[in-house]
């Protein structure tokens, strides 16, 4: 091991190589071999990060909007020049097949798009003569320095399209503890947002353990925190950042239903749910691991789900045949397989089992085939917590009332779907489903990022989402500013008895 190279971490505009003596692998989960190593950056690092953020924050925030943003047009550009390379190091460390990690770099382009469009949509309000003579203006303003907390199954899109861009655009400033499993696809980002001409400091890129990243959640310089990732640690950071003044967005866990309904085409809606569920390996907040299909259809419906995600392709990410790549972690692997053996246990009907699959060639990789559990009933845990994996429960309803009843029961709220051609039920669903995204015939309802990524339950603490509008308010506070011009000769009276509380002479 000793010729696998170590990366390092980015701070004020250097990348730098650890103190520490402490290493994770990365593994490139196509061959199951270690590849390169992250370092757990010590406090003092860590700290390092925080205040070469609050360093650049005034000169960054001094800067007009409009030329702020010139640096996501060019980082932009960047990227897409670079777009083969950073779909390879996504398929190379995270185990995405290419389309998946192309679509992962894509997205974070859709977001850096929309920030360029922060000096529109950082505008305030105004309103002359508020009362005689009196005029108000709302502006908004950055806060300082935000810290982005980032999950390892989406390398590209997380960091650098929900956190990074509205948070600069905005005149912030950032410090990303990239996931310390896919970190490498964060730094190659961070020398291009660097190359499109950011000033040193803006943003800063460390990996560390959950103890050095307890340091974000006190600190005295941190103004928010963004955090992607599971519900237990989700809960904790949200409550400790908040009783501690920051801003919150906690993105967490969830367990994604959709119903079909007999009237659905089959072999449309198979398609569309193998695709939803098995897209990524399953190893993302919006796949859909759960199918409540009405009995009257349910046989025809889970037959041609077997038949379909049988005839996926499991291969290597990087070959572009490949329609379903490896799982992220030897780690993560036996995660997945050891809850496949609680369904079995809870009693759920196993009728695909990818636990066996091998690759020819690639026979040390982290291969799991599409798995499905049939008649999984209410209580059983394989339903209803996440799994994060290729693998589909099916539970079967009478009706469109208990179908809706058995998915708005589930504790997580991400995203929700239906599969009908009755306009009815598909405007009843949308109303009451508890879902923060949900889709009318759309297997994964991820909106693009003008809208907010907004999940509801225990899949979401805090009050404002990341992209859309959401996003531009979390990293901004409102000022309102009263002004009131008068000439020489007028006469202030001041009446303080009869003020009745309105903006005027008092």
């Amino acid at each position: 091991m000793s010729d696998v190279k170590s990366v390092g971490f980015f701070v004020n505009g250097k990348n730098l190589k650890s103190k520490t003596k402490e290493f994770y692998d990365i593994y490139d989960p196509n061959i199951g071999e270690v590849i390169a190593k992250a370092p757990r950056c010590t406090k003092d690092e860590v700290n390092m990060a925080v205040e070469a953020a609050r360093k650049a924050y005034p000169g960054w925030r001094d800067i007009p909007v409009l030329k702020r943003v010139q640096v996501l047009f060019a980082f932009k550009k960047l990227i897409e020049d670079n777009i083969d390379d950073l779909t390879h190091t996504v398929c190379m460390e995270n185990g995405k097949v290419w389309g998946e990690a192309k679509g992962d770099v894509l997205k974070a382009i859709e977001v850096v798009e929309l920030a360029c469009g922060t000096p529109s949509l950082m505008m305030g309000q105004s309103l002359m003569d508020t009362s005689v003579n009196y005029d108000t203006v709302l502006y908004r303003e950055p806060l300082g320095v935000f810290v982005g907390l980032v999950p390892w199954n989406f390398p590209a899109m997380i960091p650098f399209g929900w956190m990074v861009p509205l948070c600069i655009a905005t005149g912030n400033t950032m410090v990303l503890k990239a996931s310390s499993t896919t970190p490498m696809t964060a730094l190659k980002m961070i020398e291009l947002l660097h190359q499109a001409g950011l000033p040193n400091g803006v943003v800063n890129v460390v990996t560390a353990s959950r103890k050095e990243a307890e340091i974000f959640l006190t600190h005295p310089d941190v103004k928010g925190i963004t955090f992607v990732g599971s519900m237990s640690v989700g809960k904790h950071i949200y409550s400790t950042a908040a009783a501690h003044g920051k801003r919150v967005q906690a993105l967490c866990e969830a367990k994604n239903h959709c119903l079909v309904l007999e009237d659905a085409p089959i072999e449309r809606t198979a398609a569309g749910i193998v695709n939803a569920t098995y897209g990524c390996a399953g190893e993302r907040c919006m796949a859909l691991p759960v199918v409540v299909v009405q009995e009257s259809i349910a046989d025809e419906l889970v037959a041609s789900i077997k038949e379909k995600a049988k005839e996926r392709f499991l291969g290597p990410a990087y070959d572009k045949k490949s329609e379903l790549g490896p799982v992220v972690t030897a780690k993560h692997k036996q995660f997945v397989m050891d809850w496949i053996e609680t369904g079995i246990k809870e009693g759920a009907e196993l009728i695909l089992d990818g636990r066996d699959a091998v690759v020819p060639g690639y026979e040390n990789g982290f291969w799991l085939g599409p798995t499905i559990f049939d008649h999984v009933k209410p209580g059983m845990t394989v339903g209803d917590e996440e799994i994060f994996g290729p693998v589909t429960s099916i539970k079967r309803v009478k009706d469109f009332e208990e179908g809706l009843a058995v998915m708005n029961a589930n504790q997580f709220a991400n995203g929700s779907a239906i599969y009908t051609q009755n306009g009815y039920y598909s405007r009843e669903f949308a109303k009451r489903t508890h879902a923060g995204m949900v889709g009318i015939n759309v297997g994964i309802p991820v909106p693009v990022g003008m809208f907010p990524f907004s999940g509801h339950k225990n899949s979401f603490f805090g009050d404002l989402h990341v992209m859309g509008f959401d996003g531009i308010r979390f990293y901004t506070e409102t000022k309102c500013v009263t002004t009131h011009w008068f000439d020489e000769e007028e006469m202030i009276q001041v009446k303080v008895d009869t003020w009745d509380g309105t903006i005027g002479e008092i």
